[in-house]
């Protein structure tokens, strides 16, 4: 069992998530998705991220089936995408996306994005899901503080995790600091920056000192923030790399300069103009 296996965190509902995950969010559909999901649980990861947007939820479900690893051992995360939202239309797509996936449950299910008017009809929707054993654990995904606070007033279970665009230079403090207060996991996609920003000066300067790669220091960075983190590749050499968190640790000093990178900027969709 390698450190990437044994790193969890606790939910609200009593279930662990594993800390580290693979995203495929922009992976080919095919054998480019398949073989990166194959590779990772050969190396130890225990926790895939996809989506019905990715296109790519049937390669994952192959690729999970195929792996040889037990299935209760595997935590796979798919999304309500943002025409699906409505009671109906929720509970409609989720069997389509356990359909693809090939699988009896998923691990979690989770509000893509905080659509306007029908969100707390996706949430019921959800609630259903996850009592009806479907979804073990059911969250939200680019979920600001606005869209948290108008969900705890009708949810009768709150998230157990919401993802959200999280690196050094897009903190989102405001919402880590709710999800914190109530308990909810933070869960950071796009934590590389989608490569673009791996070669800032302060980042490169830890980096030399830690004796790690730039990748490496940011994933770090949130690992020891206590964010579940989910870096996308469909290279082995970066899947390893990705992985290879726990032989070391950052000192004060380079999460005090990290933690002074944050610009507000993000590099993938932006929730902070969604009503």
């Amino acid at each position: 069992m390698t450190d990437v296996t044994r790193a969890t965190l606790s939910l609200l509902d009593g279930r662990t998530m594993p800390q580290i995950g693979l995203g495929v969010w922009q992976a080919a559909a095919g054998s480019e998705t398949k073989d990166a999901v194959l590779t990772a649980l050969r190396l130890g990861y225990r926790h895939i991220d996809t989506a019905r947007l990715y296109r790519n939820e049937k390669d994952v479900g192959h690729a999970v089936c195929e792996s040889g690893v037990p299935r209760d051992e595997i935590f796979v995360t798919t999304k309500l995408w943002n025409d699906d939202h409505g009671y109906d239309a929720a509970l409609r797509a989720f069997d389509a996306s356990l359909d693809r996936l090939g699988l009896e449950y998923v691990d979690l299910y989770l509000i893509h994005w905080p659509v306007a008017g029908k969100r707390a009809e996706s949430w019921r929707a959800l609630e259903r899901i996850r009592s009806e054993g479907r979804a073990r654990s059911i969250g939200v995904s680019n979920y600001l503080v606005r869209h948290l606070e108008e969900l705890f007033q009708t949810a009768r279970e709150p998230p157990v995790a919401n993802q959200i665009e999280l690196h050094p230079f897009l903190q989102q403090r405001e919402t880590r600091a709710l999800c914190d207060k109530h308990g909810i996991v933070v869960q950071a996609y796009s934590p590389l920056t989608q490569g673009r920003r791996l070669d800032h000066p302060v980042i490169a300067d830890v980096a030399r000192r830690a004796g790690k790669t730039p990748a490496q220091v940011i994933l770090r960075w949130g690992i020891q923030h206590g964010h579940a983190i989910l870096p996308k590749s469909t290279r082995e050499a970066r899947i390893r790399e990705n992985a290879d968190l726990f032989g070391f640790t950052l000192d004060e000093a380079a999460m005090t300069a990290l933690d002074a990178l944050d610009e507000g900027r993000a590099e993938s969709w932006d929730p902070r103009s969604q009503a």
